[in-house]
């Protein structure tokens, strides 16, 4: 199989007091390889709350191809590969995000609660070659 031109994809949550861990946790799942490692973070919010970060970073080509199959799913998926331009930084790094509670339900959309961050391979490490690739890679051109 061809390379992916991605050095990897992080994808992260937060989980809230009033939120259930195992769904949150499941919801970033939804994304992820079966049995791929999830890290939980504990951490306090302003007023004393629990906030739960659950975070993973996927490095390997099999891993970030299913990542992208699911990013493949989104209903508004033409649209994304319409404002690579503005979701790619000068720094290569594509950014999305993606919607908690459809997540958990299995399905892939946009909207907020879960964030993924992906360092995209340009060379030279420009922009517009960060752009190309990201959208080889989400076309599954890799």
């Amino acid at each position: 199989m061809p390379r992916v031109p991605f050095h990897y994809i992080d994808l992260r949550t937060f989980c809230y007091e009033t939120e259930d861990e195992k769904r949150v946790e499941e919801a970033l799942r939804t994304f992820l390889p079966d049995d791929f490692e999830v890290d939980r973070m504990e951490s306090t919010g302003h007023h004393g709350d629990r906030i739960v970060v659950f975070s993973a970073r996927a490095e390997r080509a099999d891993e970030i191809r299913h990542i992208l199959s699911k990013i493949r799913e989104l209903p508004d998926f033409d649209r994304l590969l319409d404002e690579l331009d503005e979701r790619v930084t000068d720094n290569t790094e594509f950014f999305l995000r993606l919607d908690k509670q459809a997540a958990f339900k299995g399905e892939a959309r946009r909207g907020g609660g879960v964030t993924l961050r992906a360092k995209v391979e340009a060379y030279p490490a420009k922009k517009a070659a960060a752009v190309k690739n990201a959208r080889q890679a989400l076309l599954g051109d890799e």
